[in-house]
């Protein structure tokens, strides 16, 4: 059993699970309060939280609460229950705002007497940030990159974006599976992430494919980075159940031009470039 400090104590009458990543439609943002014990997780009609998926067990794993703290306990599932990214061995103490992954899906523990205000900050929260990766999403993107796109122009200041994705991840999803592929990205978020400042945009675009906006940045110092970047990921060991997956990113690199009409236009030439990558070798940067 996984002993860690607990959060919130007493009463758990608030507390509940909120889904923050799925690939089912109509279940992100749904909640479930934590008014049974035990709750039940997995694909058996006669869970309480039905999940869909070929990696998610009939009866997968259950919430159980006990001497007023809640555990997730894996009931002998075949892929496996995560707690923060850590496979749970047996069971484990929940703490507030903790992560549990079952299957795709991602379930976010909240408790306390103010979890109703935390579940509309998550809420809020989805709408910006991407689920699994735990970096900005696509929507923050965009509204991020057109105010910089204007704030470039009218200041004549430099303004460069990074867009990059994974090589062969098909492949990847096919030969180690879609927790694996799940992993992957995740892991390689993490280290991307720990190498960008504090004005610079990092978001995943969708799939496998992540974008970073460097504002004040001029094209040498974004391919820099993206050399930078490549080498990072290609030394990275990725390992998911106790398996080596190997990892490398192709990068496509573009500056602001006076011929972008739109944040679009700019991403548009660096994908170009990012398919010149792909096209001349694969884990390699192209400006």
């Amino acid at each position: 059993m996984v002993q860690r400090p607990s959060g919130d104590e007493g009463d758990t009458g608030n507390d509940c699970l909120v889904v923050i990543y799925t690939k089912e439609p109509g279940l992100l943002g749904k909640r479930f309060v934590m008014d049974k014990n035990p709750i039940r997780v997995g694909r058996g009609a006669d869970c309480t939280i039905v999940l869909e998926g070929d990696s998610v067990s009939r009866r997968h794993a259950h919430f159980s609460r006990r001497t007023g703290h809640w555990y997730i306990v894996d009931d002998g599932s075949t892929n496996g229950t995560y707690l923060n990214e850590e496979q749970v061995s047996k069971e484990a103490l929940l703490n507030n705002s903790d992560r549990i992954k079952v299957g795709p899906t991602i379930l976010k523990y909240l408790s306390g007497a103010d979890a109703e205000a935390k579940y509309h900050e998550e809420i809020y929260k989805m709408t910006i940030v991407d689920g699994l990766t735990q970096i900005f999403n696509k929507r923050y993107l965009f509204e991020t990159l057109e105010g910089e796109v204007s704030r470039a122009r009218r200041h004549d200041r430099p303004l460069s974006v990074i867009i990059f994705d994974i090589d062969f991840f098909k492949r990847i999803n096919d030969q180690f599976g879609h927790l694996a592929g799940d992993y992957v990205l995740r892991e390689l978020a993490r280290v991307v992430e720990a190498r960008i400042r504090r004005d610079e945009c990092f978001a995943r675009y969708g799939g496998e494919e992540f974008v970073i906006v460097l504002p004040e940045t001029a094209l040498d110092g974004a391919t820099s980075l993206a050399e930078n970047l490549r080498a990072r990921v290609a030394e990275h060991t990725f390992i998911f159940q106790g398996e080596r997956i190997p990892t490398a990113i192709s990068m496509g690199c573009a500056l602001l031009v006076d011929a972008d009409k739109t944040a679009t236009d700019l991403i548009q030439r660096a994908d170009e470039k990012l398919y010149e990558a792909k096209r001349s070798g694969r884990n390699r940067v192209c400006y």
